[in-house]
């Protein structure tokens, strides 16, 4: 594993920071497009999420597959360049950061702004899950003998079988039971835009699901152990080595 520090260069793609609620059932989700005028500067760009169930049996005799639109389910506003995406639905808040990835505090403090709009509009009866999810995007040089140079816990080959690994996709879950934090860890290898490398994949969701009150002010102090948790799954599941490449 690697030692815990900051990097300069960390490769980071995407940060998301996201809420799951329960809203009056009065509630309809084109309030959200009061947001529009004050958003107009930092968030120009209005899209509609429509919710789409396609419902399809597999007995023999069954009719077709059906597609039905349930109508608007929230909405999503984008600055010009879109390197950032608020969503506000009827059933929760996801703040999305693209690269650049400055830092922690940054990335928060904006988050907990725009989730006061949320609640401004929502009046949430609960929350029932907190995320906060990391995606990273880590170039290495070929060729890798071994993908035990960069990650702690690579994927294994069974003995006597020819070539070498072209492809993997691995997930697994964990729970701390001291915080009743868990996380899904993700890890795969596509390919790289740079010639001679390999994308390494590292994707980290913690969360802490519960029946949160909005008015509990130990939400945000949930996502700082969120934070914690997901800085120490991304350090022990990668190598010095791995880390050196992005200081």
């Amino acid at each position: 594993m690697a030692k815990q520090r900051h990097l300069k260069n960390a490769p980071i793609t995407e940060a998301i920071i996201d809420f799951r609620t329960k809203l009056p059932s009065i509630f309809d989700a084109k309030e959200f497009l009061s947001l529009t005028e004050k958003f107009r500067e930092r968030f120009p760009k209005t899209q509609e999420r429509r919710l789409i169930k396609h419902i399809s049996k597999i007995n023999g005799g069954e009719p077709p597959p059906s597609i039905t639109d349930e109508g608007i389910h929230g909405y999503f506003f984008k600055p010009e360049d879109e390197k950032k995406v608020v969503q506000f639905r009827i059933d929760g808040f996801t703040f999305s950061l693209l690269k650049p990835y400055t830092k922690w505090e940054n990335f928060r403090n904006e988050a907990k702004d725009l989730w006061k709009f949320y609640v401004d509009i929502t009046h949430p009866e609960a929350l029932t899950r907190i995320a906060l999810r990391y995606i990273n995007h880590m170039d290495v040089p070929l060729p890798i003998t071994n993908f035990s140079e960069y990650l702690t816990a690579p994927p294994n080959v069974p003995e006597n079988l020819p070539g070498g690994i072209s492809g993997f996709l691995s997930k697994i879950v964990i729970s701390d039971p001291d915080v009743n934090i868990s996380a899904n860890i993700i890890q795969a290898i596509e390919k790289s835009t740079k010639p001679n490398n390999v994308t390494i994949i590292l994707d980290i969701d913690a969360y802490k699901l519960s029946e949160f009150y909005v008015n509990n002010s130990d939400i945000w102090s949930i996502f700082e152990k969120l934070h914690e948790s997901k800085n120490k799954i991304f350090f022990n599941s990668i190598t010095e080595k791995t880390a050196r490449l992005f200081e």
